[in-house]
């Protein structure tokens, strides 16, 4: 096996420029592939990141009548606080929002919101909620750019804000922004105010209750709690995962391109190189060498264009992977318009199961690619091979 090896590197070599053209392409599709991963695992791991820290916490309870793609769940999804959870509210590991259908008029038009009362002294998200904490002549709010910029609104603003309180009565009070808050989550800055949670309970009548419970202590074991569904962090962020899996699998294609142009490169490299080196294989077998032993050595110059392909993108992939992973890949377009967490700038993640996983893949496939064509060694004659004629 050590003299295939020698034997390979030397014909390798010595095959000059065309050697380099198939190790070039290859250590491309090498180069592109770990980009393209690692942009999906940062993806991933920025998405549910900013959910986390902006949205969900480390997981909620949420009133068994709430439905976040149904509005209209929204008057009948508030209940009291649970007892169970008062000494954890208390010391600020877990916080509840209550969630009201509302309608705002801001510079004479109307806008249908989701008011959301919130602690203005909480810290589990990073909402600028210490905002609210402010003396006006109205009800402090803060909102989402996103929504700011839609409704052509600017910190200062009041407009009038419209609600239905818990006998069904409407009633209405003036709103001022205390400040405009930018974050990678869509879903809670469009169509959404928040404003102090007692004010919100006071205006609407629900005092103590709430809708969610969000929680920042994933290490505690979560109880039931009656007439209330509990949420995990990994039920609150499968959308992210299935959205992941959907782009890899779409992303498969352009993978499954790049490695077909290279594997007919060099599958078209091994039928040229065993049509011109007949009397080689001649002699390799009369010189001792089994069919199988020659097969194999076709087979290990064909698969070594893998490993010059990995050295070669190693030496200029990795800078640029550094360099990305630093820099990050900002979009071409504004990233709100997916309408889920996601970055303007994505920055890439590389693992070494990442790396050493797409080496695996394009060594199995050059190995494979560069068996298919030497079996046609096993079928030679040595005496027709010496004479350079196939027979």
């Amino acid at each position: 096996m050590k003299t295939a090896f020698k034997l390979a590197y030397r014909n390798l070599i010595g095959a000059g420029l065309r050697t380099w053209l198939n190790v070039f392409v290859l250590s491309f599709s090498f180069v592109v592939i770990i980009w393209i991963k690692g942009v999906l695992v940062g993806w991933d791991y920025q998405a549910k990141t900013d959910m986390t820290n902006w949205e969900i916490g480390e997981g909620q309870y949420w009133n068994r009548n709430y439905d976040p793609y149904d509005p209209f769940t929204l008057a009948d999804s508030h209940a009291p606080v649970p007892d169970q959870f008062r000494e954890e509210i208390e010391k600020g590991d877990m916080e509840p929002l209550l969630l009201v259908q509302g309608t705002i008029y801001p510079r004479g038009r109307m806008q249908s919101v989701a008011v959301t009362g919130i602690n203005p002294g909480q810290d589990i998200f990073l909402l600028p909620t210490h905002k609210l904490d402010t003396a006006t002549d109205a009800v402090p709010a803060i909102i989402g750019a996103l929504m700011a910029r839609d409704l052509d609104l600017s910190k200062g603003d009041y407009f009038t804000l419209r609600w239905r309180d818990a006998r069904g009565t409407f009633d209405a009070k003036e709103i001022v922004i205390t400040d405009i808050f930018s974050s990678n989550v869509p879903s809670i800055e469009t169509a959404r105010i928040y404003i102090p949670m007692e004010t919100l309970q006071e205006m609407t009548m629900l005092e103590g209750e709430a809708t969610l419970l969000t929680y920042s202590d994933s290490e505690k074991e979560r109880p039931e709690a009656e007439g209330w569904v509990h949420k995990s962090k990994a039920e609150l962020t499968s959308s992210v995962d299935e959205l992941i899996k959907t782009k890899t699998v779409g992303i498969s294609v352009l993978y499954a391109v790049l490695l077909l142009l290279a594997m007919l490169a060099i599958f078209d490299t091994q039928v040229l190189s065993i049509f011109r080196r007949q009397k080689e294989i001649g002699t390799y077998i009369a010189l001792g060498y089994t069919r199988r032993e020659v097969v194999g050595l076709f087979t290990v110059e064909g698969a070594m264009h893998s490993l010059l392909a990995a050295l070669v993108s190693a030496a200029y992939g990795l800078p640029f992977l550094a360099w990305q992973a630093k820099a990050g890949w900002t979009l071409p377009m504004d990233a709100s318009e997916f309408g889920m967490a996601m970055a303007q700038t994505l920055y890439p993640v590389y693992s070494a199961g990442l790396v050493l996983s797409t080496i695996l893949i394009v060594v199995v496939a050059t190995t494979i690619v560069s068996y298919w064509p030497s079996r046609k060694i096993a079928k030679m004659n040595p005496t027709e091979a010496l004479r350079g004629r196939i027979q």
